[in-house]
């Protein structure tokens, strides 16, 4: 609220006592919110006596900055945005499980609480990654689900290309996406199903952005890091729903879109053919070579006992 107000009034120094009738609130709770705001890098000039002014547009992934550029698509009118909370998954899968509508997007400043497949954990510091998840509600069923997380690595890849179509984003099986070896973004899907159909999926996204570094035996990357600049993550967020917004239309709408996913998905990934791979899955494991994708998305590993199809797990090189 406190930065639209600025927004809008960008041109001029609006007052606290200003801002504090447009929020019905004191001006004791304006300083609080502007010293907040600048907490988190945005440029605010002034102090209480002489009244406000925003000096630059914040790179903070807002509903009314977001909201603009995302007109057209499934998810331009449920933005959720917070500054801090435990896991935008489980706000997420909280939210669906409440009645929360299609299409809508969890967003965080930072995550207390970040979680990836299994039992990992995910880095979220401070404004300086995207972390996102999305409720969608498709008249599918459950097998149709795991096409529908690797259209979302490709979305990644996509909107990662549309920023800047210097870096060449890897797609990982199911759900990383690497530059130069390292994992830039991890895809998380939850779903609540009956047998026959998918209740609500929750697809959560966390992308590495201005990260200027990591703990040396995490093998992780940014975009900043790959490419020597820092990244809008607005424009990162815009590109990544719009292209989620074209590929789940598809996926819905175009008969051919299922195998389409997964030929588009095999034609972008070094992992699926000829990757020499060690599958650990279900407290067990074995090694092979990949030999592509099944007509459902599963992954084809080449063994010394004949093809073996994994359904989970963790791909690691071998």
């Amino acid at each position: 609220m406190i930065v639209r107000l600025l927004m809008q009034h960008a041109t001029v120094i609006m007052s606290g006592t200003k801002i504090a009738q447009e929020m019905s609130s004191s001006r004791s709770e304006v300083w609080r919110l502007i010293q907040q705001l600048r907490g988190l890098g945005v440029d605010v000039a002034g102090h209480p006596a002489t009244g406000y002014q925003l000096r630059s547009v914040p790179d903070l992934l807002l509903p009314e900055i977001l909201r603009p550029l995302l007109r057209g698509t499934i998810f331009d009118s449920h933005l959720h945005h917070y500054y801090k909370i435990v896991s935008t998954n489980t706000a997420a899968m909280m939210a669906a499980a409440e009645g929360a509508a299609h299409g809508s997007v969890f967003l965080a400043e930072e995550q207390t609480g970040g979680r990836g497949r299994g039992a990992n954990s995910w880095q979220s510091p401070r404004s300086t990654g995207v972390y996102c998840s999305i409720v969608l509600r498709p008249m599918v069923p459950p097998s149709d689900v795991l096409p529908l997380s690797l259209a979302a690595g490709l979305a990644v890849q996509s909107a990662i290309q549309q920023v800047d179509s210097r870096v060449q984003p890897d797609l990982k099986w199911p759900n990383d996406v690497l530059i130069e070896g390292k994992k830039v973004c991890g895809i998380l899907t939850e779903m609540n199903a009956e047998a026959t159909r998918v209740r609500y999926i929750v697809v959560g996204i966390g992308i590495n952005v201005n990260q200027a570094s990591f703990p040396k035996d995490l093998p992780a990357i940014s975009l900043r890091l790959a490419t020597g600049s820092e990244w809008s993550r607005v424009e990162v967020v815009a590109a990544l729903l719009k292209s989620l917004d074209r590929e789940y239309r598809q996926l819905l709408e175009e008969p051919e879109a299922r195998q389409s996913i997964l030929r588009r998905f095999t034609e972008n990934s070094s992992w699926v053919f000829g990757k020499k791979v060690r599958i650990e899955e279900n407290g067990s494991a074995f090694e092979g070579t990949t030999e592509g994708l099944d007509s459902r998305g599963f992954l084809q590993v080449r063994t010394g006992h004949g093809i073996q199809i994994v359904l989970s797990g963790t791909v690691r090189e071998k």
